[in-house]
């Protein structure tokens, strides 16, 4: 049932995305069979779909991931309550104007992971096994990182820098695949056209995604020098080895769109990484 639902929102966010590129080609008289045209398609593609993305994210998440939402002043359970309170401390702590919503999601995994359109609209969710397993200290080390990322803006930025990316993609695939299939004869030129786009996207977009792994690994540094100075360097440091004693711990039921948002990911050392290795994180902070 999850899946269908997700393949449903899939299908209909690129029908809605569809529908507003032909609306703007249509409003601005742009010919898709020029470079100016092509550009016009190509970025709006790409950004329209990123920020559709952003702007469901939460609505994403809660659906997704069955998060139980957190209310400070109806919550029973005490810890809870301090995680809520923890999160809206840091916040105010950063000039948040709006504090991010909490909640609490059934996985084994020691994880978290913040999310939302904006600063103002945020939303901060850990795992049952994060709080099964982590200290007080650890689990406000890991709060104290997820503010950060939001305070930073990274939800938007990763979104801005992913549509660039999207559009670079489409664009130098279709110029060049346009360009190859040219010398085509008129029976397969078509075809050849297709083929090359298609095969030119997905080379580009491998290396696209070395580069938006790059920015994400970078702003996990800056992320645990957030957490360090709202909940404590200590705190943070603590978290990082208790994540780093945990890291085949893994819950294959959780969507991986929400991986480079969490606090650890596992797997991948390489280009294709969304975080830095937990040794070099920790060695960042005992430098700091």
């Amino acid at each position: 049932m999850a899946f269908a639902r997700r393949v449903g929102l899939f299908l209909a966010t690129n029908f809605l995305i569809l529908t507003l590129i032909n609306a703007l080609m249509l409003a601005f008289g742009l010919n898709p069979s020029t470079y100016l045209g092509l550009s016009a398609v190509c970025l709006a593609y790409g950004m329209i779909g990123s920020f559709i993305s952003l702007s469901m994210s939460k609505f994403m998440a809660k659906r997704s991931m069955g998060l139980q939402m957190l209310d400070p002043e109806t919550e029973a359970d005490p810890r809870l309550r301090e995680i809520v309170q923890s999160v809206h401390r840091y916040a105010s702590a950063a000039g948040l104007r709006t504090m991010p919503e909490v909640a609490v999601y059934d996985s084994p995994e020691l994880n978290a992971f913040a999310t939302g359109p904006s600063k103002n609209n945020s939303l901060v969710a850990v795992s049952t096994g994060l709080l099964g397993s982590m200290s007080k200290d650890e689990v406000e080390g890991v709060l104290g990182h997820e503010v950060a990322h939001i305070a930073n803006g990274d939800m938007v930025t990763m979104t801005l820098l992913q549509g660039v990316i999207n559009a670079f993609v489409l664009f130098l695939a279709r110029i060049i695949a346009s360009a190859v299939a040219r010398g085509s004869d008129n029976r397969g030129g078509g075809m050849a056209y297709f083929g090359i786009s298609m095969a030119l996207q997905m080379v580009f977009g491998v290396l696209g995604s070395v580069v938006v792994a790059w920015f994400s690994r970078w702003r996990e540094f800056r992320a645990d020098e957030g957490g360090a100075e709202y909940a404590g360097r200590h705190k943070m440091i603590a978290a990082l080895k208790k994540l780093a004693s945990h890291t085949g711990v893994a819950d294959p039921r959780q969507p991986k769109a929400y991986a480079s948002m969490k606090i650890s990911a596992g797997g991948l050392k390489s280009l294709m990484s969304s975080h830095p290795p937990l040794e070099k994180r920790i060695y960042a902070l005992q430098q700091g």
